[in-house]
């Protein structure tokens, strides 16, 4: 699913990323840990075409990225790729509902197909209660699991996620963990999480630990 070749991202003088190379099958959990200044949301940000590195490739469900105009990326991030992050990053003035849409309302998907798809991820998530709520009015572990919900609005193939439990409780944070594996069992989509949560990480198939812009282990 996601094929990374000698990249390597510096900002100025610096280099952050010095050479990953990384395969990462369909449906699998990839964690990635390391001390702060590893490189590791800064490698999550090229694989999620957020930043674009200084050289090598990226593949990810056979397209090459780093060839796309910005337009190009944009469309492509909207189809292919979800995010969560530590911050469930909620619009507060639209609903529950209303914010796990927004992908498909960027895609162009018609306003009925947009809110019976939304209506039933929050269902899937427990939610369904609680579509018309602000943010304001639900829980940390509640906004989080909006967030995964507007990840997974337009059926994309890689979730990312920085964090994603870095701002839970412990129990809401344990809800959360469990949710990404019962997402792969069931949709076959690949995560790839970085986290400082060692439990979390050793739960993944595959942990991939960074140090110094490189990956040390595997």
């Amino acid at each position: 699913m996601i094929n990374v070749k000698n990249i390597h991202k510096a900002f100025g003088s610096l280099e952050v990323l010095k050479g990953i190379t990384l395969n990462v099958a369909k449906g699998e959990v990839v964690s990635i840990v390391g001390a702060s200044g590893a490189g590791k949301t800064t490698l999550l940000q090229i694989l999620g075409t957020l930043d674009v590195a200084t050289s090598g490739e990226l593949l990810i469900a056979d397209q090459t990225t780093f060839n796309l105009s910005r337009s190009g990326l944009a469309d492509f991030r909207n189809k292919h790729i979800g995010f969560v992050f530590q911050f469930h990053r909620l619009l507060p003035e639209f609903t529950a509902l209303e914010n796990v849409i927004i992908p498909a309302w960027i895609a162009g998907t018609r306003d009925e197909e947009a809110e019976k798809r939304g209506k039933m991820l929050l269902r899937d998530l427990g939610l369904e209660n609680r579509e018309s709520h602000l943010p304001s009015e639900l829980s940390g572990g509640e906004q989080q699991r909006v967030a995964v919900a507007r990840a997974l609005m337009n059926e994309p193939d890689v979730l990312l996620a920085d964090e994603p439990s870095g701002n839970l409780d412990s129990e809401n944070a344990a809800l959360l963990h469990d949710l990404f594996f019962e997402l792969r069992d069931k949709l076959g989509i690949t995560i790839i999480i970085v986290t400082h949560n060692e439990e979390l990480a050793a739960r993944a198939d595959r942990t991939l630990r960074m140090a110094d812009g490189n990956i040390i282990a595997d």
